[in-house]
């Protein structure tokens, strides 16, 4: 689908050399927090190689170049070899739920203490520090040379290229999801039920949209409108221009929060805790399609190549490929546990971590 961005966006994109386009840097695979990816995946997935943490993975891998870096509750980041899953290195951060983000030769993450690294990405040694006065579950983003991240002390956080805050803004509650950010102009939402515009130079709000229920969600932006869920039993869709709510998606029966974030491109796809993945209209917010799986979702799914990957909570670790445009299963993975971890795309092969802390490598052996 084409994506009409902000005429800032080609500024920004000059400040920040773009990923090549088999990597998936942030915490849904672009700026945008799309959740889709453009990789050759194979006709069925196979399992090429697992790597083992000591707790689990919770985390989206991040995905560059030939290296894998895993963030887990184990306290420790890790990058592996894209190619075979061997150790590169490891360092001990603390326990982290944050998606790891890669720009250049920099890491950054968070941990469950506030604490925000920014790491090299040669051997994981530290470059600097920032502290925050919450835990970290949101993933990095990036504008020009500055970093973006939300803490639960209630703020997100700009900070330059040496670790310095450049602005904050203060919320009513958590922000738990990763920022997005198109042109000159970033996106949070939190627990206290807003959608923020913000300029991302300055931290000036521009707008905010009534989600009418708590975030935990990233929310996703195409064509101008972002999709967020919420903890009130609802997907949101914002016309990030106009500033106001298209519509609200609740499922039919048996209602429960979106705490995955959603995928947008030719539909929305997102999961929910009543054990569903549900395919809607971008313009409608209408049911084109809702899958049932074995267990609540809250690992966010991806779509690529006209599929859709995804898992969920199940003692079984049943992970699902499904046909973006019927919901119609394609074929079903047993991982080792809950998929408590969203996928990372790679250049020909998906990244995605357990309950049990065991990060898969599926693509062709």
């Amino acid at each position: 689908m084409t994506r009409v961005l902000f005429p800032a966006v080609l500024a920004a994109a000059a400040l920040c050399p773009a990923p090549g386009a088999a990597d998936w840097p942030v915490f849904r695979g672009d700026p945008l927090m799309t959740g889709t990816g453009t990789a050759k995946l194979p006709d069925a997935l196979e399992e090429r190689w697992t790597f083992k943490a000591k707790d689990a993975v919770e985390a989206a891998p991040a995905v560059v170049g030939d290296t894998v870096y895993l963030a887990s509750l184990d306290k420790h980041l890790y990058a592996v070899e894209l190619a075979t899953g061997k150790e590169k290195w490891k360092v001990k951060l603390g326990a982290m739920k944050a998606a790891p983000a890669v720009r250049g030769d920099r890491v950054f993450v968070g941990n469950l203490d506030g604490k925000f690294f920014c790491l090299n990405a040669t051997d994981g040694s530290k470059v600097w520090e920032f502290e925050t006065a919450g835990e970290i579950m949101s993933g990095a983003n990036f504008h020009g040379s500055n970093v973006l991240v939300g803490s639960h002390d209630s703020t997100l956080y700009c900070l330059n290229a040496n670790g310095k805050k450049v602005w904050d803004v203060k919320t009513d509650g958590p922000v738990n999801g990763s920022p997005a950010v198109i042109g000159d102009v970033t996106f949070v939402a939190g627990c206290d039920s807003v959608l923020h515009i913000l300029d991302a130079k300055t931290g000036k709000e521009l707008g905010s949209v009534d989600l009418g229920g708590q975030a935990a969600a990233t929310a996703a932006i195409a064509d101008n409108v972002a999709y967020v869920g919420t903890m009130a039993n609802t997907l949101v869709a914002v016309d990030v221009k106009k500033k106001e709510k298209l519509w609200s998606f609740e499922a039919p029966v048996r209602q429960q929060p979106f705490y995955a974030s959603a995928a947008a491109g030719e539909l929305i796809v997102a999961g929910s805790r009543d054990k569903k993945l549900y395919g809607l209209d971008p313009k409608t917010g209408k049911k084109v399609w809702e899958f049932a799986t074995k267990g609540q979702v809250d690992a966010s799914p991806v779509v690529v190549g006209g599929k859709v990957y995804g898992g969920c909570l199940s003692d079984d670790g049943e992970f699902y490929v499904l046909d973006l445009k019927t919901g119609k299963k394609v074929q079903e993975l047993a991982l080792d546990a809950a998929v408590c971890g969203s996928p990372a795309v790679g250049p020909d092969c998906l990244i995605v971590g357990t309950d049990k802390g065991v990060v898969y490598c599926l693509g062709k052996k």
